[in-house]
C-alpha cells in the first residue's frame, strides 16, 4: 500500500464517519499521511483528528475522542492491521503484512514504468537555462522528471531562451549523452517533430498504464489530480495549453562540461552536479566521486542495485523464484514502506525542479535494503533448505533493486547490474 492509497482510506474513513453521524465535522479535501518520527510507532502516522477536533462545529469532541471513532473504522480496512493513538491524538498506522506483498508484486510488475504519474498531467513546460554546466545536466534531470510525470515538455528551440547551440529538447528520448563542439553534454533529440511526437507518444504511455491498472503505483499517487486533469485536459490539445516557462537557477561550477567529464565520466559527473541543494556548491573531487567504497554515496546507491541483482542470479541459480509473501521484520516493512514513497517523491521533485530530491531519496533506499539484507538473508546459508521466506526476500530485494534503477535513470545515470 502506498501512502497515497493510505491516504484516500483515511479520508474515505472520515467521510463515512460523518454520514453515520459520528463526527459533525467538515471533510477535509486531502489527508496526509508521513512516516511516524521515530521507530515502533508504525509504518505511517497522520495529524487529521487533531485537525477534524479543531474544525469540530460545536460536539465538544476531543482530538482523542476523534481519534477513536477513526481508529475503529480503520480497524476494519483490509490491508491495516493495527491503529494506535498517540500523544494528544495521532493515529499510528501499521500495515499488514500482505499489504506490504502486494505492494512489492506491483512494483515489479510494472518494472520501470514504477513511479510514473499524472501528477502534472495538463501541464505544458518550457525549460530554459543560461548553457553553463550544472544548469544544462539540472535542465535534462528537470525535464525527465516532468515527462514522468505526465507533463509535455517543449522544445526550447521553438523559444527564445538562450540553451546552449542547440537546446536540450526531449531529454527522455535517448538516455546516451553526446558531447559535442560547444562543450555541452546533451541527452536531447532537438529536431521539433520528434519531440513533439515522442512527448505524445509518452503521455500516451502513461495514461494507458493509469487507465490499465486502478492500483498501480502512479494512479495510487495522483489518483485526484489524474481524475481532475482527465475530466479538464485530458483529450485538450497540448499545443493549446498554457506554457510554464521554467529557468533553471543553480549555484554553478566554474569549470566547462569538457573539461569535467573526462575527469569523472559522465555517471559521477551527473551525480556531483545533482545531488547538491541549488544553492550548494557541487564537490568534484575524483577522489572522493570515484571511490569504490561505502562512504561514496554513488558507490553505495549503483552497489545496493547491482547488490540485488546478482542475488536474483544467485537465487535463480538454487532454483529459488522471487515471490512476495508477509513482510513482518522491521527492516523488512522498513524497506517496503521506503520503496512505497517512490512515486511521490518524483512527482515532488517534478513539482519543485529539484533532482536533488530524487538523489537524497536514492541514498535512503540503498540505506533500507543494505539494513534489511544484513538483518534478513535472502539466500539460505550452508546446509539449509531454501523456503518461502527467501522467496519473499528474494522479491522484496527484486523491488529494491527495479526502484534503484528507476531512479538512477531519471538522473541520467546508469545501473550496472555487476559492479
Amino acid at each position: 500500500m502506498t501512502p497515497a492509497q493510505l491516504s484516500r482510506i483515511v479520508l474515505r474513513t472520515v467521510r463515512r464517519a460523518v454520514e453515520a453521524d459520528e463526527l459533525r465535522v467538515a471533510v477535509p479535501e486531502r489527508v496526509v499521511v508521513q512516516s511516524p518520527p521515530w521507530p515502533g510507532c508504525g509504518d505511517y502516522a497522520t495529524n487529521v483528528a487533531l485537525r477534524l477536533a479543531g474544525g469540530a462545529r460545536g460536539d465538544g469532541l476531543a482530538p482523542r475522542d476523534v481519534a477513536e471513532v477513526l481508529r475503529r473504522r480503520l480497524l476494519r480496512e483490509p490491508g491495516i492491521r493495527g491503529v494506535d493513538i498517540a500523544g494528544p491524538g495521532f493515529l499510528n498506522i501499521t500495515l499488514s503484512g500482505d499489504s506490504h506483498a502486494r505492494l512489492v508484486e506491483l512494483i515489479r510488475e510494472r518494472g520501470a514504468d514504477y513511479g510514473r504519474n499524472q501528477g502534472l498531467d495538463g501541464h505544458r513546460l518550457r525549460i530554459t537555462h543560461d548553457g553553463r554546466a550544472r544548469a544544462v545536466v539540472v535542465g535534462e534531470a528537470v525535464c525527465r522528471l516532468a515527462l514522468a510525470s505526465g507533463a509535455r515538455v517543449d522544445d526550447p528551440a521553438d523559444s527564445d531562451a538562450v540553451m546552449g547551440d542547440r537546446g536540450m529538447g526531449d531529454v527522455a528520448v535517448d538516455s546516451t549523452a553526446v558531447v559535442d563542439s560547444t562543450a555541452v553534454v546533451y541527452s536531447a533529440v532537438v529536431d521539433g517533430a520528434a519531440v513533439a511526437s515522442a512527448t505524445s507518444a509518452s503521455a500516451a504511455t502513461n495514461a494507458s498504464a493509469t487507465s490499465a491498472s486502478a492500483t498501480s503505483a502512479s494512479a495510487a499517487t495522483n489518483a485526484s489530480a489524474t481524475s481532475a486533469s482527465a475530466a479538464t485536459s485530458g483529450s485538450a490539445d497540448p499545443h493549446r495549453l498554457r506554457v510554464h516557462r521554467v529557468h533553471v537557477h543553480v549555484r554553478d561550477v566554474a569549470a566547462p562540461l569538457h573539461e569535467l567529464l573526462p575527469l569523472l565520466g559522465e555517471d559521477a559527473l551527473r551525480w556531483a552536479l545533482l545531488r547538491p541543494a541549488p544553492h550548494d556548491v557541487p564537490d568534484l573531487d575524483p577522489a572522493r566521486l570515484l571511490a569504490q567504497r561505502e562512504s561514496n554515496p554513488l558507490f553505495r546507491v549503483r552497489y545496493a542495485h547491482s547488490r540485488t541483482r546478482a542475488l536474483l542470479r544467485n537465487g535463480r541459480d538454487l532454483g529459488i523464484e522471487p515471490l512476495a509473501g508477509d513482510y513482518e521484520h522491521p527492516a523488512e516493512t522498513g524497506l517496503a514502506q521506503a520503496l512505497a514513497d517512490y512515486p511521490r517523491i518524483v512527482e515532488a521533485a517534478a513539482r519543485d525542479r529539484g533532482p536533488d530530491r530524487v538523489a537524497r531519496y536514492l541514498e535512503a533506499v540503498a540505506d533500507a535494503y543494505f539494513r534489511c539484507h544484513d538483518a534478513c538473508p535472502a539466500l539460505p546459508c550452508g546446509e539449509q533448505k531454501p523456503l518461502a521466506v527467501h522467496r519473499s526476500r528474494l522479491a522484496l530485494a527484486d523491488a529494491a533493486g527495479t526502484v534503484l534503477a528507476n531512479g538512477l535513470h531519471l538522473l541520467g545515470i546508469s545501473a550496472p547490474a555487476h559492479l
